[in-house]
């Protein structure tokens, strides 16, 4: 794979072009399943408690995290494609699984299947945009670009899947037909992806260095074992080596997920029984929000490119903390649909600003394993936030998780400042 350092090129690069549509296939079965058709199916279908339906979308998001790091670590040694078909396999038998059990084990071992099965995704994208920006990480266009394909691809599912399900009659199967067909596709998509990947860095010249050439031992069915650890040791070892962030980068990381998992349980629930919002106008309420977000974040995209990243997370942290909080407290159906739209907004501004800013923190070596442990925290927050969130609902009050969100946003804005003046150590990592 050959880097480039025109954002408009890489947008043109076959690479880029089919994780473009991987991505946004995936999320389009993610999104169908478990905005859509999973929480119904399993509840008026199969008759399964909300706890158990809570088990197996919590079991979704261990697999997808618990799998990013690895995921990311062997995409640099095996090459996109063989990690993303592999991957892609496991979401197509979830799939599969998803139509034929009926048991709350069942299913809930299929959501943990499709968590692993998407865990490499953005890893994969994360190292292979950040690799074609070249050295001077002009990457906020084609980060931009990623995140619509993300929104997009979340947002048509869910609404694509609804309207075939009023269409059908309420017919399952043939909705989860169409899920089976989108995810041969997007198998057939990953197969174009890159074979190898020309990996920059130490653990590359590691390889071709040394001033003797010693003969290697007689394999035995252990060496397979023995390659792979020494391998994950070497790559453990560089990564403390070469990883000299600043400590806060961690928190961060974690926060920036934490925000929508607080938020993502309790947004339906609250605009249902406290704005009392019908589903017709709530659907209105969502294209507000999103639809502005998938619009401006090309062109945000391509101004982080321009004036760097700074700006747009001090404003966009700001905008998301004083919309959050103002959202809590105002129940004017009119002035909710405007500060929904500068929620959209301030999100337009952080996501490609804040992936093209911790895409600056990454070395050249182990650009796959770093992005890999930094998705990995970052997911966790969609672990934590909603159990948090369910807390502040039931014993605080209803306005509480957004109050707590707005919050959060407010002390990012904060850790960033921090960041943005020293993103790095003050001493090397030992």
């Amino acid at each position: 794979m050959h880097t480039d350092t025109k954002p408009a090129k890489i947008l043109r690069s076959p690479f880029f072009i089919a994780m473009w549509l991987t991505l946004f296939l995936v999320e389009v079965i993610k999104g169908a399943l478990l905005v859509a058709i999973l929480p119904v199916y399993m509840d008026n279908i199969l008759g399964l408690s909300a706890g158990v339906i809570g088990v197996a979308f919590a079991l979704q998001y261990l697999g997808d995290n618990l799998f990013r790091a690895p995921s990311g670590w062997a995409a640099e040694r095996i090459g996109f494609r063989a990690t993303m078909v592999t991957a892609l396999i496991c979401t197509l038998i979830a799939v599969i699984m998803i139509i034929f059990f009926k048991s709350a084990f069942g299913l809930a071992m299929a959501c943990l299947i499709l968590g692993v099965g998407t865990s490499p995704l953005w890893p994969c994208a994360m190292t292979g945009v950040t690799a074609l920006s070249g050295p001077q990480n002009k990457n906020g266009t084609a980060m931009g670009a990623l995140e619509m394909a993300a929104l997009g691809g979340t947002g048509l599912g869910p609404v694509g899947m609804n309207w075939l399900l009023e269409r059908t009659d309420h017919d399952y199967r043939t909705v989860f037909l169409v899920l089976l067909g989108c995810a041969v596709l997007v198998i057939l998509v990953a197969m174009i992806l890159p074979g190898r990947v020309v990996v920059e860095g130490q653990h590359a010249a590691a390889e071709t260095t040394g001033t003797a050439v010693k003969v290697p031992p007689k394999p035995t069915l252990l060496t397979p074992l023995i390659r792979l650890k020494k391998s994950v040791q070497g790559t453990l070892q560089r990564v403390r080596s070469t990883l000299n962030v600043n400590p806060l980068v961690y928190p961060a990381l974690f926060m920036q997920s934490f925000v929508i998992g607080l938020l993502s349980p309790v947004i339906t629930l609250y605009t249902r029984t406290d704005l009392h919002i019908s589903p017709n106008l709530y659907s209105l309420l969502l294209i507000a929000g999103g639809g502005i977000t998938v619009i401006a974040l090309l062109p945000v995209g391509k101004l982080v490119d321009r004036f760097g990243t700074s700006l747009f997370l001090h404003m966009g942290f700001l905008l998301a903390s004083a919309s959050l909080f103002a959202f809590a407290l105002i129940t004017s159906i009119p002035v909710v649909f405007g500060i929904v739209m500068l929620v959209g907004v301030s999100y337009a501004m952080i996501l490609p600003a804040w992936n093209t800013f911790v895409a600056t923190l990454i070395p050249k070596g182990e650009r796959g394993a770093i992005w890999g442990f930094f998705l990995t925290l970052q997911g966790s927050g969609m672990v934590v936030g909603p159990i948090v969130s369910g807390l502040l609902w039931d014993h605080i009050s209803h306005p509480a998780p957004f109050i707590g969100s707005a919050i959060v946003m407010a002390g990012l804005a904060i850790v960033h400042f921090v960041l943005s003046r020293r993103p790095y150590r003050t001493a090397p990592a030992k």
